[in-house]
């Protein structure tokens, strides 16, 4: 999966949580929850979704690396297979 492809699907799967997120320009360095009025289940629901999704295990501690675009993308890249 190339990085254009990754964040195609973060953006859609966020899209599915957030649905506001399809109507903004997501800033990629600034976190979702200070762009998107989400609170901490709907950033739960975000992290599982994206989990099942790529199959990437994501240990809880992990989690804050996925607030924002660039942190996510930086982060599965290297979780991803090839």
């Amino acid at each position: 999966m190339t990085e254009a492809e990754l964040r195609e699907r973060l953006l859609a799967i966020l899209g599915a949580i957030a649905p506001e997120a399809r109507e903004i320009d997501i800033d990629p360095e600034q976190s979702f929850r200070d762009q998107l009025d989400i609170d901490s289940m709907d950033f739960l629901n975000f992290v599982t979704a994206v989990h099942k999704q790529l199959g990437v295990p994501i240990p809880e501690l992990e989690y804050p690396r996925l607030a924002s675009l660039n942190g996510a993308v930086h982060y599965l890249m290297k979780k991803l297979p090839g």
